[in-house]
């Protein structure tokens, strides 16, 4: 597992507008840190429905990430999750996503 590989993701049953079920995210916990072997890891949720809500990010389907349908990765819903959680790795969405989603992160934060 590495930073902005697309996984599998149980997250379970829902309560009120968490993400639930099983559906990719991406892992944003640094590869420096996943070297460590973290029993958690730090995933942004993806959903195919599209909302226009300015912590989403929107990713096209690649050869390099694995994604099916235009996805949006729901940054605002970011979650720390087992790692017994992830599965299989369907690709990686790239510097370019990965820059996106730390910049709504630092957004949402209040990180300078």
């Amino acid at each position: 597992m590495n930073f902005g590989d697309i996984v599998t993701v149980d997250f379970g049953v829902p309560v009120g507008s968490e993400p639930g079920f099983v559906r990719p995210g991406i892992v944003v916990t640094a590869d420096a840190f996943l070297r460590f072997r973290p029993t958690t890891v730090f995933v942004v949720p993806l959903t195919s429905t599209r909302r226009v809500f300015p912590s989403h990010v929107e990713i096209d389907p690649d050869a390099t990430n694995g994604l099916q349908t235009t996805s949006w990765a729901l940054v605002e819903q970011l979650r720390a999750v087992a790692v017994e959680r992830c599965n299989a790795r369907e690709g990686n969405v790239g510097p370019t996503i990965t820059h996106q989603i730390l910049d709504v992160i630092a957004m949402i934060t209040g990180m300078p």
